[in-house]
């Protein structure tokens, strides 16, 4: 396409209309005033002519893959390949989403004599999550004269996936990732458990009595259980519910985010970056780490696998991960478990039980697997779930019903908890802020006390 430059337009305010003004003027000088603004046109058509050529040649490629973290800077490579022969001005440009924030517009750079090829970077912030594609770029460079510029588009190939930014919660959990946990290093063979024994210590509430050691028990006068290496094959699945309630804000349980609406996170963010955290902490630990993502079907499921090949899949497949309107089919979920999940696992449930129908379908059907499986469930704790006279700021009568209502809530979760606690289900209500290190924490005191 072809359209006029403001130089066009500036040499027509300084010379057609002066001299049409003229010729209006000076009737005998008219003939000449008109041969100069047809000489002028002629020459400005010449110029719309060779116009057509400037971008004959010119290639542009995208990086085909850029991975880059949410609210953190990322940079678009782009590399422009052109003939060489005579020096150009580019000005490129792209079709970003609302959810791609970038300070320029559009990317100019002069095309030098001689070079067949130059880079170009396109510095951009990620405002979402999520995979965006740029399939077309849009190219316009000036004429010769530069009284025309021709704008074309041409098809290129750019996936930017945007994963959530974890640099904060690294730096929490930043001490277990140094060490595996060092118990000991004597270790002996204990006949018939097919583990390596390490140490002897103090009872805990829910030892097994099978890991009683009964003469330092009688030599001490209270219980001691034996301590056995941690096994390193663990299996650890993160279960992720994408129903209709994972679109609620984090911070307060009660009001639904629209999707362009900025501010707070959502559930299914902060399950998302929970369960990415959980996937580092199973690599350090050298286990096996899998993923299912759930609403009222089972539409992602990555096998529990170790490396860091497979860390990279499981980061795939959750930052895809997009809420659904649905309620989530806790029936598919632990028949699908029983017939994929052959070995006993560790398996983590992120999901939000605040709904006493969902609540009370989820009880009833954990008792498929809770008996293979070690299951613990999470949810973040709505804002006002907590025992009445917790808040002493009470001023008026509607925030009387207000706590009243949290503390029927409150009450509800205290509830579930025991029902499950009773099915060998271990329920918590987790802040927004300490969801990631109370699920590596689950997860650590699972492995320490090989409750696997």
């Amino acid at each position: 396409m072809l359209v006029p430059h403001s130089r066009l337009l500036f040499y027509v305010a300084l010379i057609i209309l002066p001299l049409a003004l003229f010729a209006a003027i000076m009737p005998t000088a008219a003939p000449t005033v008109y041969l100069g603004i047809l000489g002028f046109v002629l020459l400005s058509l010449i110029d719309a002519v060779l116009a057509y050529s400037r971008l004959e040649g010119i290639q542009v490629e995208f990086s085909d893959v850029i991975r880059c973290s949410r609210k953190r800077e990322g940079v678009i490579d782009i590399t422009v390949t052109h003939p060489g022969t005579t020096g150009k001005k580019l000005r490129l440009g792209l079709a970003w989403p609302h959810e791609l924030a970038s300070s320029e517009e559009d990317v100019q750079a002069i095309l030098p004599k001689g070079h067949e090829s130059i880079r170009l970077t396109w510095p951009f912030i990620p405002l979402k999550r999520g995979s965006y594609v740029f399939d077309r770029c849009y190219l316009e460079s000036a004429s010769p004269l530069g009284f025309w510029g021709i704008r074309g588009s041409m098809v290129v190939e750019c996936h930017i996936r945007v994963y959530p930014d974890l640099s904060g919660e690294r730096d929490n959990l930043a001490a277990l990732f140094l060490h595996r946990g060092n118990f000991g290093i004597h270790a002996q063979r204990q006949i018939g458990k097919g583990r390596e024994f390490e140490k002897l210590r103090e009872y805990m509430p829910g030892d097994s009595f099978d890991e009683i050691h009964w003469k330092a028990t009688a030599k001490r006068g209270k219980p001691i259980t034996k301590i056995f290496q941690i096994e390193r094959t663990q299996e650890v699945y993160v279960l992720i519910d994408t129903s209709r309630l994972s679109v609620r804000s984090s911070f307060a349980s009660n009001h639904v985010l629209q999707p362009d609406e900025p501010g707070d996170e959502t559930i299914l963010e902060r399950c998302i970056v929970a369960a990415m955290v959980l996937g580092l902490a199973a690599q350090k630990q050298g286990d096996l780490f899998g993923v299912v993502a759930f609403h009222r079907q089972i539409h992602t499921f990555v096998r529990a696998r170790s490396g860091k090949a497979h860390y990279g899949a499981c980061r795939d497949a959750l930052y895809r991960l997009e809420p659904d309107s649905s309620n989530p089919d806790f029936d598919e979920l632990c028949t699908f478990l029983r017939l994929k999940l052959r070995r006993r696992a560790l398996l983590l449930v992120l999901t939000s039980l605040d709904d006493p129908v969902l609540a009370e379908n989820f009880t009833k059907n954990i008792q498929i697997i809770n008996r293979q499986h070690l299951v613990m469930v999470n949810m973040l704790r709505p804002a006002a779930a907590q025992p009445i006279f917790s808040n002493p700021q009470v001023a008026s009568v509607d925030e009387l019903y207000r706590e009243l209502g949290g503390h029927a809530l409150w009450h509800d979760l205290q509830e579930l908890e025991r029902a499950l606690h009773h099915r060998g289900v271990h329920f918590s209500l987790v802040q927004h802020e300490k969801m990631c290190v109370e699920l590596v924490s689950q997860y650590i005191g699972v492995k320490r006390r090989q409750l696997l």
